[in-house]
């Protein structure tokens, strides 16, 4: 089975960005599924490592980023799946987990060679997250009910291309096993 990882994209967010409207309904829909995962990847003790977007501010750290969040209009999306103390936390800032981030690094550091990728936005941060993972030969599941898109008709094809190009494995939270 490989040692795995649960990466948890872009969830701590204020959802004040272009598009949130359009992101927001499906974010509400995949957040449950998304505690399912973490709640379960815990209890297995598999790492939970949040990678999320640093909004533009370069002295942000994730204690400022979840205090953000937490105090915004959308709390009640953040706060079911905030990390906890033993969470690990990683700032991008631009789509991909991997690209000038010491992800990879920590990967290795944890002996991972096997990630499964939840969050937002499928057409969007977990698909080319899904593709640098790809091209780092580490073996992939999304599961398809704890991602959130903005363009339904994207997101279906975005999971559609991990699956056929990227050899992701794609299946319903409840069916993964740690």
């Amino acid at each position: 089975m490989g040692n795995r990882a649960v990466i948890v994209i872009d969830m701590i967010n204020t959802y004040d960005h272009r598009d949130a409207d359009r992101l927001i309904p499906s974010a509400e829909q995949a957040v449950p599924a998304v505690v399912r995962l973490i709640e379960r990847a815990r209890e297995h003790k598999v790492p939970v490592i949040y990678v999320n977007d640093n909004f533009g501010q370069w002295r942000s750290h994730h204690g400022e980023l979840l205090e953000t969040a937490l105090s915004g209009p959308h709390a009640d999306l953040v706060e079911p799946l905030k990390p906890d103390a033993e969470s690990l936390f990683v700032v991008k800032a631009r789509h991909s987990i991997f690209f000038e981030t010491p992800l990879s690094y920590l990967l290795g550091q944890l002996g991972v060679d096997h990630i499964v990728l939840c969050g937002q936005v499928t057409e969007q941060c977990v698909l080319y997250s899904a593709l640098d993972a790809h091209i780092r030969h580490l073996r992939v599941t999304v599961p398809d009910d704890a991602v959130a898109h903005i363009h339904a008709d994207l997101a279906e094809a975005a999971l559609r291309m991990m699956d056929r190009n990227m050899n992701v494995e794609i299946r319903g939270t409840d069916s993964i096993e740690f």
